[in-house]
């Protein structure tokens, strides 16, 4: 995944999700409902499950491997809350050890899950509703069992009181009814919508005998009852939070958990930036990071502990999509608002030079919001994009038609005066003038000024000589540095200029793209359209988007979105890397296959040996 900040983060329920479906042959269906309906153990977004009905464990785990040890990892900032599910407070690290889901993801497939909490599913071949039967074992971690009831309760309060997420993600679920204990289902108000029958299986089932009758809305530190594999154990208010295995989980022994949650106990200590962090590391304060700081990878990695075989260190290639990382522009604010000068900005930033002098070379520009992936808008529309396009012509930039958009490119001396004559062009066109070296607006004579908003003091390096260049426009610009609790709550207002942010991506796009994008989520805090987009060409794409019959179309209306974005210039694209950057004590065992689409951290041991430093 992107190296998204922390607000970004916090909001994150989902890593895969995909549009359409189908039922994997491979459980031997069971057709019933006058032959309307399937009955199978797993559902899979395109073609069949790879794992057959019985299956014992995923072949990217170790099903033998031991149990037991302490690992600790670091966090940044503080915490003051346990609900991770609202926009108020600062939720702690590992929430999500503690919840359950209906669905268990499988690593190595772009998109299939199989059951947990839901023993197996029900689908109509319209795909109007989802029928989930929970295992009666299912229970949480005070042994009160966890029912249908639950799995509503769950739905209505993330819908109605959780971040705008939720409600945007899940905005054409049309009824969910508990039909018995043990039996839930969900009917959908749109039957294109075919992802929805997938991502209701990926949602934290929180038990209504704990939330009912509590403030859901405000921030808390009271531990809260969850039916996952792990319980919070204790806990140093914004410094530090344990969690313990739980020995009695319930599902502990299923397919979908085998091999996993390998750990006794799981720290995770908090720093306040990353420099401290790495001190901590290397003094052995904690086990286990992965490294976002391509200087402090290149440099920081040495000493005794590296050169004796201590500390290991690894690249971990992965395939899956990298999305966006980029300078977000908030096109909220005025001076933004007209494309021409995102523009101009965009062609400040020498990503060449940033590249080589700050970033030893490790990156790849980003040009696309679907980078990595097939998805990407990287040639000339074809003929069945231009079909979809064709019904929004007179709403998007004319070049989504006849150019392939490229982010600026320079040749990395650092000497980019053609880029900045270019973007004096077109900030004129855009109404302002350069009077006694500064960018006034023509009309109302306010200087162009330029706030870079950061929550950590390593990425003063990358901005500052951005900030330089921008001056060079006459824009006045500058950095403001926050702490990690005000980033996140101006990122929350929209009360920024620019920041730096990301939009990841999945195999398999679909609702997601609401809350990024779409008109409906720009002025709801909390929201993940950071950019403000308010575009009915946008709002049409997405909406195509998600209703995508099968994958060719989501590749192709995919593609057709990525192209708007890209010319609209929302943001200044910034770079990627395609792998996993880990360091870690000689403490820890993997199993011999990887997962293709995660770093699967949540399927390592530790040695029986090495419980020590």
């Amino acid at each position: 995944m992107l190296n998204l900040p922390v607000a970004t983060l916090r909001f994150s329920t989902k890593l895969i999700t995909a549009v359409g479906f189908t039922i994997g042959i491979l459980s031997a269906p069971v057709l019933s409902h006058a032959d309307a309906v399937q009955v199978s153990h797993g559902i899979s977004m395109h073609g069949d499950l790879k794992y057959p009905k019985g299956f014992s464990h995923f072949d990217y785990v170790n099903p033998k491997a031991p149990k037991g040890g302490k690992v600790t990892q670091s966090a940044i900032g503080t915490f003051d809350s346990f609900n991770q599910f609202i926009v108020k407070g600062n939720s702690a690290d590992g929430l999500g050890l503690i919840y359950d889901t209906l669905l268990g993801r499988a690593l190595d497939e772009p998109f299939s899950l199989y059951g947990l909490i839901a023993e197996n599913i029900e689908v109509p071949k319209d795909r109007s509703w989802i029928i989930f039967n929970l295992r009666k074992s299912a229970t949480f971690s005070d042994n009160h069992p966890l029912t249908a009831e639950d799995v509503v309760f769950s739905f209505e309060k993330l819908r109605s009181e959780g971040a705008p997420f939720y409600k945007a993600y899940y905005a054409d679920i049309d009824k969910i009814e508990a039909l018995n204990p043990h039996r839930v289902k969900f009917t959908f108000k749109n039957a294109l919508n075919r992802e929805l029958a997938l991502i209701v299986g990926e949602v934290p089932i929180l038990a209504k005998h704990y939330w009912q009758g509590k403030d859901f809305q405000k921030p808390s530190l009271d531990i809260p009852i969850g039916s996952g594999p792990y319980i919070i154990d204790s806990y140093d208010a914004g410094r530090s939070i344990t969690y313990k295995r739980n020995p009695n989980y319930w599902a502990k022994d299923l397919p979908v958990k085998v091999g996993y949650n390998n750990f006794d106990i799981q720290v995770f200590d908090y720093y306040r930036d990353g420099t401290v962090a790495m001190e901590a590391f290397k003094a052995g304060e904690y086990d286990f990071r992965q490294e976002n700081s391509s200087k402090r990878w290149a440099t920081s990695y040495t000493g005794q502990s590296f050169d004796d075989g201590r500390i290991k260190i690894a690249e971990l290639e992965h395939q899956n999509p990298t999305g966006m990382q980029a300078f977000v522009i908030n096109n909220r604010r005025e001076q933004f608002s007209d494309p021409r000068v995102r523009q101009a900005l965009a062609l400040a930033f020498d990503f060449e030079w940033t590249n080589k002098n700050i970033f030893f070379n490790a990156y790849t520009r980003t040009h696309s919001f679907f980078s990595n992936s097939e998805m990407a808008a990287t040639k000339l529309p074809t003929k069945e994009e231009i079909e979809i396009l064709e019904p929004v012509r007179d709403q998007v930039p004319p070049q989504v038609f006849t150019q392939v958009y490229k982010a600026p490119e320079t040749n990395g001396d650092g000497k980019i005066y053609t880029q900045l004559r270019q973007a004096k062009r077109l900030l004129q066109e855009a109404g302002w003038a350069f009077k006694s070296g500064k960018l006034i607006n023509a009309e109302s004579g306010k200087p162009l000024k330029v706030e870079m908003l950061l929550y950590s003091p390593a990425f003063e390096r990358v901005v500052s000589p951005f900030i330089r260049n921008l001056e060079r426009l006459g824009i006045e610009a500058n950095i403001r540095l926050v702490d990690v609790s005000q980033y996140i709550a101006r990122l929350r207002s929209y009360d920024f200029d620019i920041v730096v942010s990301g939009f990841g991506q999945s195999s398999s796009p679909g609702n997601e793209q609401r809350d990024y994008w779409h008109s409906s989520s720009a002025n709801k805090e909390g929201s993940r359209n950071l950019i403000g987009i308010q575009n009915p060409a946008i709002d049409y794409l997405v909406e195509q988007l998600i209703q995508s019959p099968d994958r060719e179309q989501l590749v192709l209306r995919t593609r057709a979105l990525d192209r708007v974005l890209q010319w609209n210039h929302y943001v200044i694209p910034q770079y990627h890397i395609n792998k996993y950057r880990v360091a870690y004590w000689d403490k820890f065992a993997m199993p011999e296959t990887r997962p293709k689409y995660a770093l699967g951290f949540n399927t390592w041991w530790i040695k029986p040996d090495k419980d020590v430093k």
